[in-house]
C-alpha cells in the first residue's frame, strides 16, 4: 500500500511539474511576442535603485500622469498626449515594477511610499510643481503626494480616483490577492498569462464598461504589454499593499488646500464612484467634482473632450492662469 502511495505522490509530483514548465514556456514566449509588437517607447533613469520608464512630450507647465494598479503609462499617452502635448510639459511614468519599469527589492509598494518615491522623482525630471494627473490606484498615490509632500506639486487632478480603505476583497481582484511573495512569483511566471489571455475580454468588459475600449488598444494602446509576468507580480504586489494603508489616508483629506478635481463616472465598475467620488464632497476644500452620468472607469477614453477640458482647467486653477 505504501508503494502504491509513493507511486502515485510522485505522478501526481511530476504531472504538477509539467504542467508548471508548460506553462512557463508559454508564459515566456508570450511575453517575448508582447516586448517585440509593443517595446517601450520611452527613455529609461534610474531613481534610488528603481529603474524607471517614462515618456514625455511639449513644453511649457509640466504635467505628470500616474497610472492605476495594472496600469502603464499608455493608459496617458495614447488617449491625452496629443490633446495636450502643445501647451504643456507632459510626463506620463510607468510606476516601479508596472510597465517597463522595475522595482528593486524593499522599494515603494504602499500609496506613501509610492508617493515619497516620485516626489524624488520630480526632482530629478526638474519638474517645478507639476499638475498631478493621477487615475484608479494612481489618484491614491496623487492624494498622498499632495498630503505628504505638498510643496512639490501644484494641483490634483484625479481620474476615478481610489480615496477609501477596504475591508473586503471584491471578488474580481481575488486573483491579485496574493500574500505569500514567493506563491505571487509562481503565480506570475507560470499561469497569470495564459490567465489573462483566458479571460482578457472579462477583464476589458470589467475595466473599460459600459463603454468599449478602442479598437487598436492591443498595440497603439500598449495592452499586450501587460501579458509580462513582471507586470502581473507588481500589480498584486500594490493591490496586497493598498488597503490597510487607506485607512490613516482617508481621514487626512480636510488637509489638502490645494486645487483638487475629481472626474468620475457613475458607471465606474472598478470603484465605486459614490464610496470614492461623491463621498470627497465636502471633506476637500473647493473640490471640483466632474461627474459624468453612465460611463466607466476610463472616462479620459470614453470622453476625450471633457477629459481634456478637465485637465486644462485644474491646470489654469493649478498654475494660477
Amino acid at each position: 500500500m505504501g508503494e502504491w502511495f509513493s507511486v502515485i505522490l510522485t505522478g501526481l509530483v511530476l504531472l504538477v511539474l509539467l504542467v508548471a514548465g508548460y506553462h512557463a514556456h508559454v508564459t515566456r514566449r508570450v511575453a517575448r511576442r508582447a516586448e517585440t509588437l509593443v517595446p517601450p517607447p520611452g527613455k529609461f533613469f534610474t531613481v534610488d535603485g528603481n529603474r524607471i520608464h517614462y515618456v514625455e512630450r511639449g513644453e511649457g507647465r509640466p504635467i505628470l500622469f500616474i497610472h492605476g494598479m495594472g496600469g502603464t503609462q499608455f493608459h496617458f499617452s495614447y488617449p491625452l498626449f496629443d490633446r495636450l502635448g502643445a501647451d504643456f510639459r507632459l510626463v506620463a511614468i510607468d510606476r516601479p515594477g508596472s510597465g517597463y519599469s522595475t522595482r528593486r527589492r524593499g522599494g515603494p509598494v504602499t500609496p506613501a511610499e509610492q508617493a515619497a518615491f516620485i516626489a524624488r522623482l520630480i526632482e530629478e525630471l526638474e519638474l517645478e510643481r507639476p499638475l498631478i494627473v493621477g487615475h484608479s490606484l494612481g489618484g491614491a498615490i496623487a492624494l498622498a503626494l499632495a498630503l505628504d509632500h505638498a510643496e512639490k506639486v501644484s494641483g490634483l487632478a484625479l481620474i476615478a480616483p481610489l480615496t477609501r480603505y477596504y475591508e473586503n476583497v471584491a471578488p474580481e481582484f481575488a486573483a491579485l490577492n496574493i500574500r505569500s511573495p514567493l506563491f505571487r512569483w509562481l503565480i506570475a511566471y507560470t499561469v497569470s498569462t495564459p490567465n489573462a489571455i483566458k479571460y482578457g475580454p472579462q477583464t476589458l468588459d470589467f475595466v473599460f464598461g459600459p463603454q468599449q475600449p478602442p479598437e487598436d488598444y492591443a498595440i497603439a494602446g500598449g495592452a499586450l504589454s501587460l501579458l509580462r509576468p513582471s507586470h502581473f507580480y507588481a500589480s498584486s504586489t500594490d493591490f496586497v499593499a493598498v488597503a490597510e494603508t487607506m485607512k490613516t489616508q482617508e481621514t487626512r483629506y480636510g488637509e489638502l488646500k490645494m486645487p483638487v478635481g475629481v472626474f468620475f463616472g457613475t458607471a465606474d465598475r472598478v470603484v465605486n464612484f459614490k464610496e470614492n467620488g461623491a463621498w470627497l464632497e465636502g471633506k476637500v476644500a473647493g473640490l471640483d467634482l466632474e461627474v459624468l452620468e453612465g460611463a466607466g472607469h476610463m472616462p479620459h477614453y470614453s470622453e476625450g473632450d471633457r477629459a481634456e477640458a478637465f485637465i486644462r482647467r485644474m491646470a489654469a486653477k493649478a498654475f494660477g492662469a
